[in-house]
This record gives C-alpha cells, structure tokens and sequence, in this order.
C-alpha cells in the first residue's frame, strides 16, 4: 500500500488543482500510467503513478485546491474498497486449483474493462455508417462506456462527443496506445475526406474545432466560473499592470526579405523537419540578434534595478483551445539557427497542447514572444509576463502595396508583405528611445539578412 501525495512541481509552486482523476476506486493502475490531472499557477499536468496496484481510496475530489504533499490517494497491492465482488464468488470452486484458477482471474479481467482490444476491431470509416436507422441511439452510449475505461484527457473526449466519433475506431499514438488531440483531429479530417454521409458537417466540424472557442457556452443571464486557468492568468495579468508602467511601441516591417525564402523552403522544410515553416521562427532569430546590441530588453526587474542575463531564453506564447494561454520557453535560444528554433517551437506547442509540458521547459524564461499574426490582427498590446521587461506581439501579415526604391534611383509602387511588430515594455527598465532603437534593430533584420543562409 502506497500513499499518493501531491509532488513538487516546481520550486516557487506551492499548490495546485486536481482536475481530473482518470482512475477510479478499485481499479487497476499501471506504474507510469497517468493517474490524475493537476492544474498550478505554473503548467497544468498528468501525474503518473509511481507503483503498480488497485486505487483502494481517493482522498480530494476533483476542482480541490491543496498543497505540495497532501495525500490525494492510496494504492493498494490488491484490490480493496470499491472493487468488484465478482472475484469473492469465483473463490468456492478452487476444490481444484488447477482448473478453476484460470475462470478465478476472468472476471477482473472483464471488470477492468482492457479498452485497447476493440480499437483493432473497427475501421475509422465504420464510425459514420449509423445514421440512417433507429440505430443512431446505439453509438453515444457505445461511446460513453468504452470511454471510461479509456485513458482520455477532457480536451479529447470533447471532440469526441462534439463529433459523434467512436474511440474504439481511432489507433491512438500516445503512450500505451492513448487517444491523443490530434488523433482525434485525424480522425475527423479522414472522416470528411472519405466521402461518408454527410461529409461537409465533418469538415466544418474540423474548422472550427481549430478556430472557434471550445470554453462551454453559458446561457444568458447565467455566470460561468472562471477555470482554473482563466483565473490563475487573471491573477497575473492584473498583478503585472499593477507592477510595470506600460508602454507599447510599433513598428512596420517588410516581410517580402523573409517571404522569398520561407515560400521557396516550406515544402522541403515540412518534409525534413516535419513542421511548418510559418513567420514565427525568422521573427524569434531577429529579436535573438537583436537582444545581443540591447541587451536591457533580456532582463528581468528584481528590487532596486533589473538583473540582465547571459542567455536569451526565449518564451511563446501558446493557445490551449481558446481555454488559457502558456509559455514554454526554448533555452539557450541565443545559441540556435532558425531551423532549431522553429523545430523546438513546434515541439514545445505539441507537448503543451496535449499536457506534457514539465516545470524545466517553462521556467526561466528571459524575454516572450505572443504569437497573434494568425488571426490577422493589426496591433496588439500584450501584457508583460512578469518579471521580464517587455514582450513583442506578431501582428497579422498580409499583401499590401509598398514604395520601393529602383536601382537607377527612382521609386516605384511594388506588392509586399507587410505587417507590424508590436512591443509592450516597462518603463522602469529603459526609455523609450532604447526599446524603439531595439525594435528597428528587429526590423533592420528581417528586411535585409540574407535568410538563405540559415538553411
């Protein structure tokens, strides 16, 4: 028997939030295999089992707030409390041990429910079939009790729900054979490209399964409760304009320089590296450069002044489904080419996404970036992420008309993609001369180092 304590998820946490246990009493657990969700000021995690064993008690329910090293569970070697009886009855035949020890062990067997058996068994373009007869009924209570002897975080079961997917038809990629997010997103993309019932509902499902807001819709007149996480980035957000004096600075690049080579190297790029190649990575590489001539905006206001650091240690920003934002962060930054840095970003948005992040890659971070430019805003004033001084915002890029100089002298009217930078700094850190003389630096970068040679 084994107590099950909160463990120490980073040196500044003290508490934090049990969101989701993903066993429940009298089921088996294996070592390593997540056993609770836990959401802290820092980063939301799964937090595996250390032993092997039966979950004999629970001890805090979900939406919990305690401390580093509360007891949260007991598991036990065998199986005790909540566990099925059905084994107890088994027990008379054992007059002849060697053949009635096999019928003794099925029953548990049955009881844990062992959900990876039936993934095999369907094929994903079995999931839409059903809608024609009275037979729709069957697949959502199919769903709901294979799902619970699944291993599902709330993010994939949602998608699930939303679109009607079976999770005994999706071959999970995860750990042990777990359903991840994008196996789901997978899931539907196939489901819309097969040519299934209705196909169009799928792929409009898809869209906005990647745009719209997944935050559960409250009726009019009703208060939603902030999460976990909404309320933990407010407490943030208001402690850090009430510490820094804001100040936003904007600047207009040309992003035709670095446009050239990220449409002549997506392709081959996406192919070797696996990821794509978008704006975020040759912005990340200019304000890297650009940090070693002003090296105050790579600092952090600590009492009487501000500390600057050796390395740039980079934060991004990342969107967890319109539900809350987190900041891991690429170390060493300053000592990395654009085709590491655009291969860790991606990394680290993944790990972020489907929760497993650890404290090491979100701490330390020494300056961040915000990435809007997507969504196509035009200039965004985001709040500094204490204790650093500042943080630069990716405005949206489009096609615009620009001056541009011709070689005989004249000027000329020329298509390019154009976009702002946007910088949010503490006043108290330097001036404002400093933080624009920065900025230009950046765009000094983008707009005439020869990209090329970063492949």
């Amino acid at each position: 028997m084994a107590d099950i304590t909160l463990p120490q998820l980073g040196e500044s946490v003290t508490e934090g939030t049990i969101t989701k246990w993903f066993k429940k009493v009298g089921d088996a657990i294996a070592a390593d295999e997540p056993l609770f969700e836990v959401s802290t000021d820092k980063v939301d995690s799964e937090v595996p089992s250390p032993i092997s064993g039966f979950v004999s008690e629970i001890l805090v329910p979900e939406g919990e707030t305690v401390g580093v090293g509360t007891r949260l569970a007991i598991v036990s070697a065998e199986v005790s409390g909540g566990a099925p009886s059905a084994p107890v009855a088994e027990a008379p035949p054992a007059e002849a041990p060697p053949a009635e020890a096999p019928p003794a062990e099925a029953p548990p067997a049955e009881a844990v429910v062992e959900a990876p058996a039936p993934v095999v068994a369907a094929p994903a373009a079995l999931a839409p079939v059903a809608p024609a007869s009275p037979m729709p009924a069957a697949p959502a209570p199919a769903f709901g009790g294979s799902a619970e002897g699944l291993l599902l975080s709330p993010v994939v079961r949602r998608l699930l729900n939303e679109n009607s997917l079976d999770p005994a038809a999706i071959t999970g990629s995860g750990a042990g054979g777990r359903i991840t997010r994008e196996d789901v997103l997978d899931a539907i993309d196939m489901q819309a490209k097969s040519g299934g019932p209705a196909p169009a509902a799928p792929a409009a499902t898809a869209a906005t399964t990647r745009s719209a807001p997944v935050a559960p819709a409250a009726t009019p007149g009703q208060v939603q409760p902030f999460t976990n996480v909404r309320r933990r980035t407010g407490e943030h957000m208001v402690m850090s304009l009430a510490t820094s004096p804001h100040v936003l600075t904007v600047m207009e690049v040309d992003y035709e320089n670095v446009e050239r080579v990220r449409a002549a190297r997506k392709d081959s790029f996406k192919a070797e590296e696996g990821v794509g190649l978008n704006y975020l990575p040759f912005i990340s590489r200019a304000v890297i450069d650009a940090i070693t001539e002003y090296p105050n905006l790579n600092a952090s206001v600590v009492e009487g002044g501000i500390m600057v650091h050796r390395e740039v240690n980079l934060g991004v920003a990342v969107d967890l489904d319109f539900q809350g934002l987190i900041v891991p962060v690429v170390h060493n930054a300053d000592g990395k080419r654009l085709r590491l840095i655009a291969r860790e970003i991606a990394g680290l948005a993944t790990k972020a996404r489907n929760k497993k992040l650890s404290i090491d890659d979100i701490n330390g971070g020494t300056f961040t970036i915000t990435n809007t430019g997507p969504y196509g805003s035009l200039i965004t004033a985001a709040v500094i992420n204490q204790p650093q001084v500042a943080i630069i915002a990716t405005d949206g890029i489009s096609r615009k008309p620009v001056v541009v100089n011709l070689p005989g002298g004249g000027e000329s009217i020329a298509i390019h993609s154009v976009g702002y930078l946007s910088m949010s700094w503490d006043h108290r850190a330097f001036d404002g001369a400093y933080a624009t003389a920065f900025l230009r630096k950046v765009k000094e970068i983008l707009e005439t180092r020869d990209w090329q040679s970063e492949f």
